[in-house]
């Protein structure tokens, strides 16, 4: 599966570690949440991994004290019509303020890849979408009605000087 960030396909070097799986020694990973928090109790034993992998279920209110010490937050879909992932990831960086990798996975489609990047996405890792068709989307529009987590200003303010 490619992954796209800042603009190009970049090389993986994550590996998320399912439920149940032996956490490796070394390397770069990630885990479910569930997993993640019983590491964090001292409910399981094992290496702290350093990336969390959310669900569309998922609380991402549960990972506020450990945001800091995060370098990456996957946020699944699981199915295209599953849009809870965007509020995730506007949770995570309007109110949490987030501000290490916020990566997509999962059935990641061209058309929600803009609206995916206004919500804060940087990364995007998806097998239904080509490189070329991530970067098309995400230099498809340029400007945007309302106010996002991706920073820029609402067209209506600029119209209006506010």
């Amino acid at each position: 599966m490619p992954l796209v960030k800042a603009g190009a396909e970049v090389a993986n070097d994550w590996i998320f570690v399912p439920d149940g799986a032996v956490l490796p020694g070394t390397g770069q990973t990630s885990v479910s949440l569930a997993r993640f928090l019983a590491l964090k109790q001292g409910q399981e034993n094992g290496p702290l991994p350093d990336g969390v992998r959310l669900g569309p279920a998922d609380d991402p209110a549960e990972l506020e004290p450990y945001l800091p010490e995060l370098k990456l937050i996957e946020v699944d879909f699981p199915r295209y019509t599953d849009g809870r992932g965007f509020s995730q990831a506007q949770l995570l960086r309007r109110r949490y303020q987030y501000c290490g990798e916020l990566r997509a996975v999962g059935h990641v489609l061209r058309d929600q890849i803009f609206y995916m990047h206004r919500s804060g996405f940087d990364a995007y890792e998806t097998r239904r979408a080509t490189v070329s068709e991530v970067l098309e989307a995400l230099a498809e529009f340029t400007e945007a009605y309302q106010p996002a987590a991706d920073g820029p200003g609402a067209a209506f303010r600029k119209r209006t000087g506010a």
